[in-house]
């Protein structure tokens, strides 16, 4: 999401309207009854994963618009269609050494990543059997096959909707942008150098923070790491993170799978001065840092430990085969060349064109906060989005 947006308290965010705050309010029983029947209090995990996904109530499972500029985020492929395209030159390299094979994208958004890379594959030459896409979103799946339908009619029998993971696994690449920051997080709080898990509980008409119970089963790298941080530190970490990437890692038999996110090396992300650990809420394009405000209505995220995605990997049996910022993966992918071509082809958009690049490559922008990761099966071969600086040795 937009990593850089302004953080607003929330007295200075826009106001929900009647029907938006009503259901909300729904959401707000569901997580009370959770809180109930677990004794009191949930984990935040817990609490992510009701306010998010809970059928017919989550924020990614009702109706409202959640992308672009009606929305309250902005993706790297709503940004620009260079991105899709750079990322559709990296699997048209995954495609052609397995010799062919099929797209799996999870969570696809807008449908606009779909549609553009699907585009430039066929510019390619190079068009997989079949685009998978996995949506949970019964509302963000009508969204994607009507666009994918009016975009490109011509491809559309090429698109094939999920509800779960395939049983038989597939040969091709595996896509995930900006999904692993959505996933559950748990957070803790440093007391006297241990790590308290903080749950959620409803007191008083309202959400608030409990310390909980002592986590004694961090890794030991990450104990290392928090023994240099204050007291009162406070950071995340996902404890779906090994079995998801586990279930998706048995999805592919051979070739690419690639995560493309907000996130850190684990050094970075346990940093002593990133006390207030990650967590982010997007509102109509605003960022604040209140996760108990309105639950059903808000983007609710954590930023990915890479490090982590990396073990849960190795012990999935996937290799690591690239990690690398996402300006170094779209060069690495032919960015100049798309954008030369575009620049020339367009020169009414010029302007338009040179800030979508910036956005998508600036330092301050998503350049570097976000990182591209390879894991690979059977495919060897050296992967053009990790031809430029290999940042593995900061895992």
């Amino acid at each position: 999401m937009d990593g850089n947006m302004i953080r607003y308290p929330g007295d200075r965010l826009p106001q929900p309207d009647p029907a938006a705050l009503a259901h909300s309010q729904r959401v707000v029983e569901a997580l009370r009854n959770a809180i109930s029947g677990r004794g009191g209090a949930i984990g935040f995990d817990g609490f992510m994963e009701i306010a998010l996904y809970s059928p017919g109530l989550g924020y990614y499972s009702a109706g409202a618009r959640k992308l672009g500029a009606g929305g309250d985020f902005v993706t790297a492929p709503e940004i620009s269609p260079i991105f899709s395209r750079c990322v559709a030159a990296q699997c048209a390299q995954a495609l052609a050494h397995l010799g062919g094979g099929t797209i799996l994208e999870l969570g696809a958004g807008s449908g606009a990543m779909a549609c553009d890379l699907l585009g430039e594959l066929a510019r390619r030459e190079t068009l997989p059997e079949t685009y998978f896409i996995l949506e949970l979103s019964a509302d963000l799946r009508e969204r994607q096959q009507s666009r994918v339908r009016a975009a490109k009619p011509e491809l559309a029998n090429r698109v094939k909707w999920l509800d779960a993971l395939p049983v038989t696994p597939l040969r091709g690449v595996i896509l995930a942008n900006e999904v692993l920051d959505a996933l559950p997080a748990a957070r803790f709080r440093l007391r006297n150098g241990v790590p308290m898990e903080l749950a959620v509980e409803w007191d008083g008409g309202a959400f608030r923070w409990i310390g909980h119970v002592a986590r004694t089963d961090f890794d030991p790298a990450i104990m290392a790491l928090l023994r240099g941080c204050p007291d009162g530190y406070v950071s995340e970490w996902r404890p779906c993170l090994t079995d998801w990437i586990r279930a998706v890692a048995a999805t592919l038999d051979a070739g690419l799978l690639l995560f493309v996110d907000y996130g850190h090396p684990r050094r970075e992300y346990y940093h002593p001065q990133r006390a207030d650990g990650t967590l982010r809420c997007h509102y109509r394009h605003r960022a604040h840092d209140d996760p108990f405000l309105w639950p059903g209505l808000q983007d609710i995220t954590a930023a990915v430990d890479f490090t982590a995605v990396a073990q849960a990997a190795d012990a999935a049996g996937m290799a690591l085969s690239g990690f690398t910022t996402q300006a170094h993966f779209l060069i690495g992918c032919g960015l100049e060349p798309m954008f030369a071509d575009l620049f020339s082809a367009e020169p009414g958009k010029r302007a338009d064109l040179s800030r979508q690049i910036q956005l998508l490559t600036l330092p301050g922008e998503m350049g570097e906060v976000v990182k591209a990761m390879a894991l690979t099966r059977d495919l060897h071969v050296p992967l053009i989005g990790f031809s430029g600086p290999d940042h593995r040795h900061r895992l």
